[in-house]
């Protein structure tokens, strides 16, 4: 297997990001003001705080991707 065709499927995500960004918009901003509001003034971020809102937001990802593909 080569080596260019592993980077192109790999480039080839990153150019989707945004898309699948844009079509989980709303659990983007849901996930973000969770890490924002537990990082305001000097509190440190905890692993997991915004576990909940990150599944959320992966499981939307991942149902996008699927329908980008077919």
């Amino acid at each position: 297997m080569s080596s260019r065709g592993i980077w192109g499927r790999v480039r080839e995500r990153l150019h989707r990001f945004p898309e699948l960004l844009e079509s989980c918009g709303e659990q983007a901003s849901i996930y973000g003001k969770c890490i924002a509001s537990h990082t305001a003034g000097q509190r440190d971020l905890k692993k997991d705080v915004c576990a909940k809102e990150f599944e959320m937001l992966m499981d939307c990802f991942t149902k996008a991707a699927k329908k980008k593909v077919k």
